[in-house]
């Protein structure tokens, strides 16, 4: 029996009908999303097209800024050498200021300055009475002359060395070091004969620098020097003339300076008159000797058993004030706990006094010569003799400074007991037979 619908009640749609609407739906969905993701797309295109862009303009930017600052550097320096030639004082000097700056920037710069001319009129500054002109006149020059070899040649040809102050007191601590700076880096060209660097105007100042109160940094530019200079034999006569050898003996004893002026020293000592000046000096060798105990110091022992072997070697002058001085139980502490290089130079001296002790109980009980010939042949019963008496010395020297050398020998070993016991086992064994 069929049922009649009200006027107020919907009429349910037929499945097919739900299904086509549902179906519509997802299909306007999927069509909203894919257009979605083509804005985006589009939109992160363009972020990277603005981006790339702003790059592009940035580094633009970046090599017109670069542009603008060659510029400005090659105006400044337009400026500053017209200055410097054709100015005044203080326009020279605010010239001076520019130069230095530009030139410690690039080599290139340097080099360009040199051409244009400032190197003399810099070096015309340095004579300058006013403190302040002539230090950034200095200041210049150095930096001028770092890593050219052109630009050191032209300061020493355009009269550095004749502008040196002959009065040391007079010059402030910052203007000396300035100096001494500037000398040491000109000092590299002391292999060219061509360039009078041991003139009589600059070792002058120099000693004078070492012998004042400066500071140990200004005296170790001058020594830096000194070691250039004294690597040219050439140079030894005007060096020595100078007195440079009791200057340099008078600062070894000084810890900060030891080793550079230990290292000038052995570059003298090799030659004929400045060993002579080192024999005749009163602080030789005691003041070598007192090197040798420094520890802390390896590289400054090691020099300074380098120049007594120089000067013991055929001299038994030197020999006897050597053993005079105290040099065996030094020398037997120094081949205990030296470095390898100083154990092995001390080992020689050792030899070098065991073998004249031996020649000395030879036959011949006469005078002996100043030089005497290392190995010469003896009686081997003599000789036997001289080695017990040789062993005999070694042992007490090494008895009398056992708790020296146990006590200095504990910051390494930590064991003195043993360090003992094996000095005294081996105590035969400390000298070559």
């Amino acid at each position: 029996m069929s049922q009649t619908l009200g006027p107020n009640m919907p009429e349910t749609p037929p499945p097919s009908s739900i299904w086509a609407l549902s179906h519509m739906k997802l299909r306007f969905f999927a069509r909203v999303r894919r257009f979605l993701q083509t804005k985006t797309t589009q939109r992160n295109i363009k972020s990277r097209n603005k981006a790339t862009a702003n790059k592009e303009e940035q580094v633009t930017a970046a090599d017109k800024r670069i542009s603008d600052d060659d510029d400005d550097d090659s105006l400044v320096l337009q400026r500053s050498v017209k200055r410097l030639h054709f100015g005044g004082l203080e326009e020279k000097e605010m010239a001076a200021i520019e130069i230095e700056r530009l030139a410690r920037e690039d080599v290139k710069m340097r080099k360009l300055m040199a051409e244009l001319g400032v190197i003399p009129a810099l070096v015309g500054m340095v004579a300058s009475e006013v403190a302040g002109r002539r230090r950034v006149a200095i200041k210049a020059l150095i930096e001028l002359a770092n890593g050219t070899y052109t630009n050191k040649a032209l300061m020493v040809e355009a009269g550095i060395f004749s502008k040196l102050p002959v009065k040391i007191d007079v010059l402030e601590e910052p203007t000396r070091h300035e100096f001494a700076e500037l000398i040491l880096s000109l000092s590299s060209l002391a292999n060219h004969t061509q360039f009078p660097l041991a003139s009589s105007e600059v070792l002058p100042f120099l000693i004078g620098i070492l012998e004042s109160g400066s500071s140990c940094e200004t005296k170790e530019s001058c020594l830096g020097t000194l070691y250039n200079l004294s690597a040219v034999l050439d140079n030894t006569g005007a060096l020595l003339s100078n007195g440079v050898v009791q200057t340099l003996l008078r600062l070894i004893s000084v810890k900060a300076l030891s080793e550079k002026a230990l290292a000038t020293l052995g570059h003298l000592v090799v030659t004929l008159m400045g060993k002579k000046a080192m024999e005749n000096s009163s602080l030789v060798p005691e003041s070598l000797i007192e090197i040798m105990t420094w520890e802390d110091k390896p590289k400054c022992q090691e020099l300074s058993a380098y120049i007594l072997m120089i000067l013991a070697h055929q001299s038994s002058v030197q020999r006897e004030k050597m053993a005079k001085s105290g040099i065996v139980p030094v020398l037997l502490e120094l081949a205990l706990l030296g470095s390898p290089l100083a154990q092995k130079r001390a080992l020689k001296l050792l030899q070098w006094f065991k073998d004249e002790r031996q020649t000395r109980m030879g036959p011949h009980s006469g005078p002996q010569t100043a030089r005497i010939a290392i190995g010469s042949p003896v009686n081997h019963r003599e000789a036997q003799e001289g080695k017990k008496l040789m062993k005999d010395l070694v042992k007490q020297s090494l008895h009398k400074n056992m708790e020296l050398i146990t006590r200095r020998a504990n910051a390494t070993s930590g064991d003195s007991s043993m360090l003992k016991s094996l000095v005294m086992s081996t105590s035969s064994k400390s000298l070559p037979c």
